[in-house]
């Protein structure tokens, strides 16, 4: 492995605190895609593809439900991801393909409404339930059992193997789905797009950022900067999200109440390096030549906008220096907070019917 990389996955899977000095070299894209990669990676096992329901027809839709073999777990069990897929009745062999990610204590079925419209639109559509949330939340309700997820990776002493349940682990759910969608005869795997939606937005440019697979990326409502937020002071709310798991660490660090010094603990030990190396200003540069639409809102809570600038920045300068300036457009929803508007959601269709239809 390139000693820089180990270097860099040395300081940051250790939980190496955000004001860690770090050579301007292990910021290279090359590197900071290689220590995510390698931060994530896992033995693979064989989808197993099982179909949990038959086929059917919903006015000119064909609806399938299935799931896949993600990983193997600590316990020698499989984890296993649902997928809901909708796609037209009548379509060209070869279809375009977009994955469609939902938010925290959403689910797959919550997105049906975003499948149904690109699949209209004569698209493949495709969610997943990530971890511990819709199907996989063991009966829990809403984000319940994610957060709590997130709580043991928090307590999980340092050497002992840790889930990554917060982001992480779904990207990895990611990468297999596209394994997924490779597979399948009517998909053209040079023609996959994803869209996520709050934590889906931030899993999209996780996982996509590293990915080239993944042809086309629409990130709503999760671009930010989880390092200025936390260093300018406006943590709250992305906080707020998980905020069980934030109460849990306050109380193990003796905090009377959840603060920075938390949010850093916390973040720099259950998403090492997202206060560095894998923050979104940094892993946005790794989309430079691909196709990328940024959706945003002015007054957004859980991604201010002082640290969505610092993002939008380093993209626009990486695109600008691969000469794909045209590749890139960022929409910032003036006067709106922590949603997509009508025409966002418009735009991110016609952003892949652009550059996912031949």
């Amino acid at each position: 492995m390139n000693q820089h990389i180990f270097a860099l996955i040395l300081l940051f899977a250790a939980g190496t605190p955000a004001t860690a000095q770090v050579p301007p070299e292990l910021l290279a894209p090359s590197a900071v895609k290689g220590a995510f990669l390698k931060l994530l990676d896992r033995p693979r096992v064989p989808l197993d593809v099982q179909l949990d329901a038959p086929q059917r027809n919903e006015d000119g839709l064909v609806v399938e439900r299935l799931s896949f073999a993600s990983e193997k777990r600590a316990d020698g069990s499989v984890e296993r991801v649902p997928v809901l897929v909708v796609r037209p009745e009548k379509a060209e062999e070869k279809q375009p393909a977009v994955l469609a990610l939902h938010g925290t204590g959403g689910s797959k079925d919550g997105m049906r409404s975003w499948l149904n419209e690109l699949a209209r639109h004569g698209f493949l559509a495709v969610a997943i339930d990530a971890r511990y949330q819709g199907a996989r939340s063991g009966g829990a309700k809403g984000a319940e059992a994610y957060v709590a997820a997130i709580t043991r990776a928090w307590r999980t002493p340092d050497g002992q193997p840790r889930e990554h349940p917060f982001y992480y682990d779904t990207c990895w759910d990611i990468w297999r789905t596209l394994d997924y969608l490779e597979s399948r005869g009517d998909v053209d795997p040079k023609r996959i797009g994803v869209i996520g939606v709050s934590m889906g937005g931030i899993e999209t440019w996780l996982a996509a950022a590293v990915d080239e697979r993944i042809a086309v990326a629409v990130p709503a409502i999760g671009v930010q900067s989880f390092r200025w937020s936390l260093e300018n002071g406006q943590w709250q709310g992305r906080a707020r999200t998980i905020k069980a798991a934030h109460d849990a660490a306050a109380k193990d660090l003796g905090e009377p109440e959840v603060n920075a010094k938390v949010c850093r603990a916390l973040w720099d030990k259950v998403i090492p390096g997202m206060l560095g190396p894998f923050d979104c200003p940094s892993m946005l540069r790794l989309f430079a030549g691909r196709p990328l639409l940024i959706l945003n809102g002015e007054l957004d809570p859980n991604c201010p906008l002082g640290g969505a600038e610092q993002a939008f920045a380093a993209a626009k300068a990486a695109f600008e220096e691969a000469g794909a300036a045209d590749k890139l457009k960022i929409n910032v929803a003036e006067g709106v907070g922590h949603s997509v508007t009508d025409g966002q959601r418009r735009e991110a269709v016609q952003w892949f019917e652009r550059w996912l239809k031949p």
